[in-house]
């Protein structure tokens, strides 16, 4: 432990923040410093006991309620960033990605990576930064073989330099209700809806350092990724942290980011979706434009397309109080296994325990009976529409 640790570590640390690893990252789980929002919020978060309660905190709940109803700062420093630049990078990043990417400078687009059979090699945003430059964020979790998958669609005629930048930038999150009045008061720049409208992103000044701004929320909630120069990570932590005082800002930890996430829809790769399903099963055929010019895994979208589907992602909810999974249990029909977890969590603004996983289509439809089992014990789940928060992206495009 300890040998990768955030650029942000002595802002967290002041906030007691208990660590978990990512990708060998030391991350914030939750700080303790919030559990007086436990008084608050308490009757909302329901207790664990046993397994499901080590390295689990009822302060992640809170940091959860307080992302929706007001404003958090999360630390986003395992986000990684490989870089397309040349003359050739839109046609490269065009072939790479499911998505038409050709879009406006500042435009961001969300897509996915198919592999040749048509699977989903990995979900991801792309910022098209210059005429000639994409960043396309990644994983730090699965940046070496990203950087491989890349690099072996890469044109050998040098119009395109594939760069991983990762390590020059870090990166936080600035989501909730009032995330635009914060950084209204960290930055000169208009922040506006229509100045700096959902899924695009601009250079602005917070404080005295100048971050690339992406309007876009993992968390599901108004917002800004803010990526930024390393030397500069705690002066613009320190801005904002300024800035938030007013409205009682938090800094929320990895345990809220994975709820809030979760009660969105957003899917988590290498859980919901990864290799061994396509995009019409896991939900993003929308990232999927066969109309556009050749893309790695297009003739297969194309034969997939006109398949009917035998299994899809499903989301299910359940109120009962024994309601816990992680992933990998199974989903049962009046005794018969018909699916998995793919990822689970409780969603502490729908008041729910939620959980995806494949299941048949015939056992996909909202309304369907289901148990899942968690450790001996089932629990009765229900197949639910989705997503279960802001289904119309109101507060995504506030």
């Amino acid at each position: 432990r300890n040998v990768r640790v955030s650029p942000f570590a002595p802002r967290l640390d002041a906030l007691k923040t208990v660590y978990t690893t990512f990708a060998g990252l030391e991350l914030g789980n939750w700080s303790e410093e919030n559990s007086r929002l436990l008084e608050k919020y308490d009757e909302r978060i329901p207790s664990r006991t046993g397994y499901a309660a080590q390295y689990w905190s009822r302060i992640q709940g809170a940091e959860h309620l307080a992302t929706r109803e007001n404003v958090a700062l999360f630390d986003l420093t395992g986000l990684s960033i490989i870089e397309a630049k040349g003359p050739g990078a839109l046609k490269f990043v065009n072939y790479l990605c499911s998505s038409e990417m050709n879009k406006p400078v500042g435009s961001v687009v969300y897509t996915c990576w198919l592999t040749p059979k048509g699977g989903v090699r990995r979900d991801l945003a792309v910022a098209r930064v210059a005429e000639d430059q994409f960043w396309m964020f990644v994983g730090e979790g699965t940046l070496p073989q990203d950087m491989v998958w890349v690099k072996q669609f890469a044109p050998t005629d040098g119009s395109v330099a594939i760069n991983d930048i990762s390590n020059s930038y870090t990166a936080l999150g600035l989501w909730g209700p009032n995330a635009r009045k914060v950084l209204e008061k960290a930055t000169t720049a208009d922040v506006g809806n229509a100045a700096f409208p959902y899924f695009t992103s601009q250079w602005i000044d917070v404080g005295f350092a100048r971050v690339l701004a992406l309007r876009l929320s993992y968390a599901g909630e108004l917002g800004w990724e803010l990526h930024i120069p390393m030397d500069a990570a705690l002066p613009v932590w320190d801005a904002l942290w300024e800035a938030g005082k007013e409205f009682d800002m938090v800094a929320g930890g990895q345990g809220a980011f994975d709820s809030l996430r979760l009660e969105k829809g957003y899917r988590l790769w290498g859980g919901d979706v990864y290799t061994e399903y396509n995009p019409y099963q896991s939900g993003l055929a929308w990232t999927v434009r066969l109309s556009k010019s050749d893309f790695v895994g297009r003739e297969a979208c194309l034969k997939l397309k006109e398949k009917p589907l035998k299994k899809k992602l499903a989301c299910l909810v359940s109120d009962d109080p024994k309601a816990m999974a992680f992933g990998y249990e199974p989903i049962f029909n009046n005794g018969t296994v018909v699916g998995h977890v793919t990822s689970a969590n409780y969603g502490y603004s729908v008041g729910k325990f939620i959980v995806y996983g494949y299941l048949p289509v015939e056992y996909a439809t909202p309304g369907t009976q289901l148990d899942v089992e968690y450790l001996g014990q089932r629990w009765p789940a229900t197949v639910s529409n989705e997503p279960l928060w802001d289904p119309k992206m109101e507060r995504l495009k506030a």
